[in-house]
């Protein structure tokens, strides 16, 4: 169970807990694995790839801490089902799930193929993914009795339409996570399990390397800020919403862009 603040001196101490990411082992994911690891938590990374996730490990053994990583396929429940077997098998029991991994395209739908791929790939990853995972490790926290946090990582393109790319599948998946976080936290709290969303703008990290540079300076221009944000800034929150310092927090999305969205 996430107790409540007994002092400020542990209201973000995660020490002693167990976070399983998804797509923890680079971008956004990482920078939140990094953070909840200084905060004292123990990492069990999902990807599709473990081979890719060397460089993750290192850096998180590096800071101290039991740290794993698990081969999913987020989009097919019987590899999330699997996956998630071993990993309580292996640390017993989460308190922390965040729900991390994502894609994008960058296609209009109507130029897409019959087929609607890019469609179906981004919402199967974006909203499937994050159903997936909340259902085989919130009936384990259920059954438990602890409680637990749960964090689905949105974007602030759930609330506005990107006009300078489109994006129609992906904003459509992280509007549709967002209002799913918010049934969740109802469904859930009788569980003691508190279900929370992070929604990030312009942040540097792998998605951010397809924004042509002809459109950098403007984007960067409609942000207060006058600044993309950094996968840490982000696992900040995401400690802040899976400690005790926000034990009346749940149903929340929290829009981390700068501002970005102030001139939308």
């Amino acid at each position: 169970m996430i107790q409540s603040i007994t002092s400020m001196k542990n209201a973000f101490d995660l020490t002693g807990k167990n976070a399983l990411i998804t797509g923890g082992n680079r971008g956004l994911g990482l920078g939140i694995a990094n953070a909840m690891a200084q905060s004292g938590a123990n990492i069990a990374i999902f990807c599709r790839d473990t081979g890719k996730a060397k460089e993750a490990m290192a850096e998180l053994n590096a800071i101290g801490g039991r740290h794993g990583v698990f081969s999913c396929d987020i989009t097919d429940i019987k590899s999330v089902r699997k996956s998630v077997k071993e990993a309580y098998d292996a640390y017993k029991n989460f308190d922390i799930l965040v729900n991390n991994a994502g894609i994008s395209c960058f296609n209009e739908l109507l130029n897409m193929d019959d087929e609607l791929t890019d469609w179906y790939n981004v919402v199967n990853t974006d909203l499937n993914g994050t159903v997936h995972m909340t259902y085989e490790v919130g009936k384990r926290m259920r059954d438990a009795g602890k409680g637990g946090s749960i964090i689905n990582i949105t974007s602030n393109a759930a609330f506005i339409v990107n006009k300078t790319q489109p994006m129609s599948p992906y904003s459509t998946a992280k509007a549709a996570a967002s209002h799913f976080t918010r049934c969740m936290a109802v469904e859930m709290g009788k569980y003691n399990i508190r279900v929370n969303a992070i929604a990030p703008g312009f942040t540097n990290s792998e998605l951010s390397k397809f924004i042509p540079e002809s459109e950098l300076s403007y984007i960067i221009n409609q942000m207060p800020a006058r600044r993309f944000g950094e996968p840490i800034e982000v696992g900040a929150m995401a400690v802040y919403l899976a400690s005790p310092a926000s034990a009346q927090v749940t149903g929340t999305v929290m829009v981390i862009d700068g501002g970005y969205m102030l001139s939308c």
